[in-house]
């Protein structure tokens, strides 16, 4: 989260164990790095706030960027699963989940462009009309909280589910039950 001037609260800005920290979870030095968007329950980051446009210039539109390794590989987990495919058919089908899917890709756009527009409106992970990768909801979910992201939501419901609730998910997300949503 931002403050009112736009820099990061204090539990957002970065420092440099942070980077380390990051460093170390993708193997390799983290790029335009503006905040860490969420942390997990002991602290630990694992969702970077990245610049649309890298110091070298290359554009990145992944505005959220998922960090920690329990997430990563569960988001993986969930991808081979199958997840994204059933996700997908239920936007097809699903008008209200596609409209706030559609407002999640309009606020992560809006936000993104408040930082630097990058001219274009694709925005990640698959939005507006499908899903393409669940480490992109996650992210975009963690950093936003419930309420913003129904797909990311879901994924981050069902990553809590499968053993990360209390360690890299906080005890108080909502629940798959809570959220509606069957487990694969």
């Amino acid at each position: 989260m931002s403050t009112s001037d736009g820099t990061p609260s204090a539990d957002h800005q970065v420092n440099d164990e942070d980077l380390s920290t990051v460093a170390a979870q993708l193997g390799r030095e983290p790029r335009g790095v503006i905040e860490i968007s969420y942390r997990t329950p002991d602290g630990v980051p694992a969702v970077v706030k990245t610049a649309p446009r890298l110091p070298d210039g290359t554009p990145f539109p992944t505005l959220y960027y998922l960090t920690d390794p329990r997430l990563t590989a569960e988001a993986s987990r969930l991808e081979s699963a199958g997840v994204m495919k059933d996700m997908t058919a239920r936007l097809a089908v699903d008008d209200e989940l596609a409209a706030a899917y559609r407002s999640a890709h309009e606020s992560f756009l809006a936000e993104r462009d408040a930082i630097e527009s990058l001219g274009t409106d694709f925005s990640g992970g698959g939005m507006p009309d499908r899903v393409k990768c669940l480490h992109v909801l996650i992210a975009h979910s963690l950093a936003k909280g419930p309420g913003v992201n129904p797909l990311g939501d879901e994924a981050v419901a069902l990553a809590a589910a499968n053993g990360l609730r209390g360690s890299a998910i906080p005890d108080d997300w909502p629940d798959l039950a809570q959220a509606a949503v069957d487990e694969p």
